[in-house]
C-alpha cells in the first residue's frame, strides 16, 4: 500500500513533467541517437544500398586516411581553411554587430537586427539569385560589367568556375549570411546585462568601451557566447551546399570548393558507397565534437 501511495504521489508530482519531456526524448532518440549509431555501425561496413552491409572493420577509415587523395589534398585542407576563417570570423562579426545594435534605441535596433538576420533565412534563394547574378561569368554579370567599365578587365572572368576565386566567394557569401540564431542570442545576452554593472565598473576605474567589453559584457553573457560558438561551429562544418550551389556542380571545379559535406554526398548519394560515406561523416562528427568541447571550456560558466 505504501509503495502504491508513493508511486501515486510521484506520478502526481513528476508525471506531467516527464509526459512533456517524453515527446522531445522520443524525437531526440529517433532523429539523433538512432542515425548517429547507424552511421557509426555502417562506417565499419561496405554498403552499396542494394546488397546487405558487409563487415570490413577499419578498412574505410584506413582508406580515407591513406588512399583517398581527394580527401587529403583538397577536402580536408578546404574544410579547415573554410572553418578557420568563417567560424571565428563569423562569430566575432556576430558579437560585434550585436554589441553595436545594443547601443541603439529600440526601434532602429529592431529594424537593423531584422535586416541582419534575414539573409540567414533566405541564404539559398539569395545565393541562387543575387550572388550568381553578381558573379556571373559573362559580361552581363554585375561584377564583370563594373570592372570592364572601369577598364580593370579586358574580358569577363568565370568567377564561380575558377578554382582561384571560388573559395574566396564561398567565404564572403557565408559570412554575409552568418547572422543567424547565434547573433540573436548574443544580442539578447547583451541587452539583459544590468546597467548597474557598468556603473559599478566605472566607479572601480573601468573607463573605456574595450574594458567594458572584456571585463563586464563577455563574462556576463557566457551562456549566450557558448550557444553562439556552438551554432557557429555546427553551421561552419555542415556547410557544403554553398559551393555546389554557386558553381552548379558536385564536385566543384577542380575540387576548389569541395568541403567534407560535399565529399559525404559524393560517395553516399552519387557513388552509393554508404559505408565509406558513413566513415567520413563520423570523422566530421568527431571534428565538431572536438571544437564544441573546446568552446565549452572557453565559455562554460564556472
Amino acid at each position: 500500500m505504501d509503495v502504491k501511495q508513493a508511486l501515486r504521489r510521484w506520478a502526481t508530482k513528476e508525471g506531467n513533467a516527464y509526459a512533456f519531456l517524453s515527446a522531445y526524448a522520443l524525437l531526440f532518440v529517433v532523429f539523433i541517437v538512432v542515425p548517429v549509431l547507424a552511421a557509426f555501425l555502417l562506417s565499419f561496413t561496405f554498403f552499396d544500398t542494394i546488397q546487405l552491409p558487409r563487415w570490413v572493420g577499419l578498412r574505410n577509415y584506413i582508406a580515407l586516411l591513406t588512399q583517398d587523395d581527394i580527401f587529403m589534398r583538397y577536402v580536408l585542407p578546404n574544410t579547415i581553411q573554410f572553418a578557420v576563417i568563417v567560424g571565428p570570423g563569423g562569430y566575432a562579426l556576430a558579437f560585434f554587430l550585436a554589441w553595436v545594435l545594443a547601443q541603439l534605441p529600440k526601434l532602429p535596433r529592431t529594424i537593423f537586427a531584422l535586416i541582419l538576420y534575414s539573409p540567414s533565412m533566405t541564404s539559398g534563394v539569395a545565393m541562387a539569385v543575387i550572388w550568381k547574378v553578381l558573379f556571373s561569368g559573362d559580361q552581363t554579370g554585375y561584377l564583370n560589367s563594373l570592372l570592364m567599365q572601369l577598364g580593370l578587365l579586358q574580358e569577363p572572368v568565370q568567377w564561380l568556375q575558377s578554382p582561384q576565386y571560388l573559395m574566396t566567394i564561398m567565404i564572403v557569401v557565408t559570412l554575409w549570411s552568418s547572422m543567424g540564431i547565434g547573433f540573436l542570442a548574443m544580442l539578447a545576452g547583451i541587452l539583459e546585462i544590468s546597467p548597474e554593472l557598468y556603473e559599478a565598473a566605472a566607479l572601480d576605474g573601468v573607463n573605456s568601451r574595450w574594458q567594458e567589453i572584456f571585463y563586464i559584457t563577455i563574462p556576463s553573457m557566457k551562456p549566450q557566447m557558448l550557444f553562439g560558438a556552438v551554432m557557429a561551429i555546427v553551421g561552419t562544418f555542415q556547410a557544403g551546399a554553398i559551393g555546389v550551389t554557386l558553381s552548379g556542380s558536385n564536385p566543384t571545379p577542380q575540387y576548389a570548393g569541395q568541403l567534407i559535406v560535399n565529399h559525404i554526398e559524393d560517395y553516399g548519394f552519387l557513388r552509393y558507397e554508404m559505408g565509406y560515406a558513413a566513415a567520413v561523416s563520423v570523422v566530421l562528427l568527431l571534428m565538431v565534437l572536438f571544437f564544441t568541447r573546446l568552446s565549452n571550456r572557453l565559455f562554460a560558466s564556472e
